[in-house]
């Protein structure tokens, strides 16, 4: 895959920064539909939006910390559907994955998948403040708890974001069970062609022009 419209296909073209108006979404929905993009990625706060027919909404939950109680998720997740999100990117509870309770997280991802019903849950590992032990068994949980995607980052947290090792070993952990998300720091042609290379089968991106005028 290395066509611009390919790539273009399984981009979520995002814009999370809270400051983010109702106004630069619409022109976000206008390019990602210009563009030829899986979704648009948008806060639960810019909730509901209309998209042109083909393009999906996506939006987050529990973001960016994950720090959130549990049914405090779930209620946001089921919010986030009734408002017409067809996809929900998660943030794992990072406390349990460090305290190896791995029992807790699938059970915290478990409650969002209930919340978001048939719609596509994507669950953020923020894979750069992991080791590889810890992105293994948040993987596993994930897909035990009946998760779409993993995905490796917010873009948010200080230890970076996307790696093609990440990548690597999320796709080896789940096989061809579940999606994997590469997001955080994609920025050029080279890098999104690396991350699918190495697995990616959704990409999360805001530097979307950029990626595409990169390629052909």
């Amino acid at each position: 895959m290395s066509t611009r419209a390919q790539v273009a296909a399984i981009i979520d073209h995002t814009l999370l920064k809270p400051e983010s108006t109702g106004a630069q979404v619409a022109e976000l929905i206008a390019q990602a539909a210009e563009l030829g993009t899986y979704s648009v990625c948008v806060s639960p706060n810019q909730l509901p939006v209309q998209v042109p027919a083909g393009l999906h909404v996506a939006t987050v939950c529990g973001f960016p910390s994950g720090a959130h109680a549990t049914p405090v998720k779930a209620t946001e997740a089921a919010d986030a559907v009734a408002k017409g999100a067809d996809e929900v990117d998660m943030v794992v509870n990072l406390k349990l994955v460090k305290e190896h309770d791995y029992a807790a997280v699938e059970a915290d991802i478990r409650a969002v998948k209930q919340a978001v019903g048939d719609k596509l849950l994507k669950v953020i590992i923020e894979s750069a403040a992991l080791v590889d032990d810890e992105i293994v068994a948040v993987c596993r949980a994930a897909a035990g708890a009946g998760a779409d995607y993993v995905k490796t980052s917010t873009g948010f947290h200080p230890a970076g974001g996307a790696s093609v090792h990440a990548v690597e070993l999320m796709r080896a952990t789940v096989g061809d069970r579940l999606g994997v998300k590469a997001s955080g720091g994609i920025r050029t042609a080279a890098d999104a062609l690396a991350m699918i290379n190495a697995g990616a089968t959704r990409l999360g991106v805001s530097a979307t022009v950029a990626i595409l005028d990169g390629l052909e």
